[in-house]
């Protein structure tokens, strides 16, 4: 299996915003909440929830946070109203963005992507310019020893994994994202730990970011997306080639 690969070569970028752990909680709960608010506390009868859960756990999220945020979203503990919203826009270099925004007010949420476009050399664009060029898949990082192509082939293949890229120590798998849970229980099966574990949506296509201060400007508004509170996920399709990235180091 082959393929392109983005998180091998940004990985030193990016490491730094996935260790706020604080923050990583902080979403993985409102998208509890959500869940739970649409779809009820049943898990096996929420199919988001239990998408939502099997992030959690990936992300090691305590259950004690977990209960909270099921209640607050079944109206069982008072708590805000969040809504979904879908924010697509161009960063520099002309690479396309998908911002999942889980906000209480929209005004502000709008205001402070638009504010993060402009200010790095972006620029936001209208519903449909660009979510056509993604695809909804799952996607799992494992990092270090269990970073081997075959061994992975063996858990995952069967559980309805369609790719897998290896790049140094770092592997990824790609499947549909409604094999999501099998996958991640094939892995957590083998005692394999996934370095990330999310839906995501996979671009099509890439656009190589050929000089380093484009790149410097996507991965600044990468950064600054992600710092946002209602910002739950940031989806792009720029490619930095090794020699690019090897200037950031």
């Amino acid at each position: 299996m082959a393929g392109h690969s983005k998180w091998a070569n940004i990985k030193h970028q990016k490491g730094a915003a996935d260790k706020k752990r604080g923050k990583v909680f902080s979403k993985l709960a409102k998208e509890i909440m959500v869940a739970a608010k649409m779809g009820g506390a049943d898990e096996s009868a929420n199919p988001k929830l239990r998408t939502a859960l099997a992030s959690a756990k990936a992300a090691n999220l305590p259950k004690d946070n977990i209960a909270r945020a099921i209640k607050k979203g079944t109206g069982d503990l008072d708590g805000v109203t969040f809504e979904e919203l879908l924010y697509e826009g161009y960063g520099a270099g002309g690479a396309a963005f998908l911002v999942e925004v889980l906000t209480d007010n929209k005004n502000r949420s709008a205001s402070d992507i638009r504010m993060t476009f402009d200010r790095t050399n972006g620029n936001l664009a209208n519903g449909g310019a660009v979510a056509w060029m993604f695809q909804r898949k799952a996607h799992f990082v494992i990092v270090g020893d269990n970073a081997d192509e075959d061994k992975l082939m063996d858990v995952v293949l069967d559980a309805g994994a369609d790719d897998i890229i290896v790049q140094d120590d770092v592997a990824e798998i790609f499947s549909e994202a409604d094999v999501y849970e099998d996958i991640l229980k094939a892995l957590d099966d083998a005692d394999i730990k996934t370095e990330s574990a999310s839906i995501i949506q996979h671009p099509e296509n890439v656009v190589d970011i050929e000089d380093e201060k484009t790149a410097k400007q996507v991965l600044s508004l990468v950064d600054k997306l992600e710092d946002l509170d209602d910002v739950q996920a940031v989806h792009s399709n720029f490619n930095i080639p090794d020699e690019i990235a090897n200037l950031l180091e």
